[in-house]
């Protein structure tokens, strides 16, 4: 991987670019990742950057030293300097991107704790590489503290309603089996290779024909806030724009030659 430089001010991340993935960390493990308001808005700076950056096609989240995320920091919140970023509810969220609809896909690398606000990081992201010993909970429950970057939103879309409050209502632990059977997880592997996983997964993503897929995904997002009907003109419209770049015609023609047939690999 390659570093990419960023300033004195963004230490609370890294950022790392193989071919076209950008692995994007946090970087606090002395306070087990927790995001606080400057983290918070570097992981947002870090998103937009790679959303905006045409070379890159897929992003890994992940956090340093073993820890994917703990939530928000809360002893800048009890110090009366929480990582609100926008009271009225319209801005960045308090984690950092969480309120973002990126263009292009973002996978999760989690090995040990995504708790509370990491949780929410967690299932922003399109898919979870997760280590068999990590860890996922609304820990915030506890403390009085909500879920306020779309976890109650997005975790119910997710595992659906009964799982998603069994977890919000009693802030209980859930193991990684116990994730991927009930959707949270989308794969698992050995505790130290959630990363290595994670990219192998997203260098898959980004070998296949990038504008199809991206539409795809944008559409399979947006039927949320649509009704049936507008959600079917949704996904036609989305669709057109693959049908007229000239891309599908492409992977026509190679399907037609013999390429690509019977789960094989993708086209050249």
């Amino acid at each position: 991987m390659t570093a990419v430089a960023y300033s004195v001010q963004a230490k609370m991340i890294t950022q790392e670019t193989t071919d076209n993935i950008r692995v994007i960390g946090i970087d606090r493990f002395e306070r087990r990742n927790a995001v606080d308001r400057k983290t918070a808005d570097q992981l947002v700076e870090a998103f937009k950057l790679f959303d905006a950056d045409d070379t890159l096609s897929v992003a890994v989240l992940t956090g340093h030293g073993g820890t994917f995320c703990a939530g928000a920091d809360l002893s800048d919140f009890a110090g009366g300097d929480g990582n609100l970023l926008d009271e009225s509810g319209n801005g960045p969220g308090p984690m950092g991107p969480t309120r973002m609809r990126l263009t292009k896909p973002v996978i999760a690398a989690i090995e040990g704790f995504a708790v509370a606000g990491g949780l929410e990081l967690a299932v922003w992201c399109d898919l979870r590489v997760v280590a068999s010993n990590a860890i996922f909970g609304v820990y915030c429950r506890r403390f009085g503290v909500p879920l306020i970057d779309l976890g109650t939103i997005r975790l119910p879309r997710l595992i659906g309603q009964s799982r998603a409050l069994d977890m919000i209502l009693t802030g209980r632990s859930v193991g990684a089996d116990e994730a991927l059977q009930m959707g949270l997880a989308n794969r698992i592997c050995e505790p130290g290779r959630a990363l290595e996983t994670a990219v192998a997964l997203a260098k898959e993503i980004a070998a296949f024909p990038q504008l199809a897929m991206r539409h795809d995904r944008l559409s399979a997002y947006e039927q949320w806030d649509l009704k049936e009907s507008d959600a079917i003109v949704n996904e036609f419209r989305h669709g057109q724009v693959s049908l007229n770049s000239g891309e599908s015609k492409a992977g026509a023609s190679a399907f037609v030659s013999g390429q690509g047939r019977h789960g094989k690999p993708k086209p050249e």
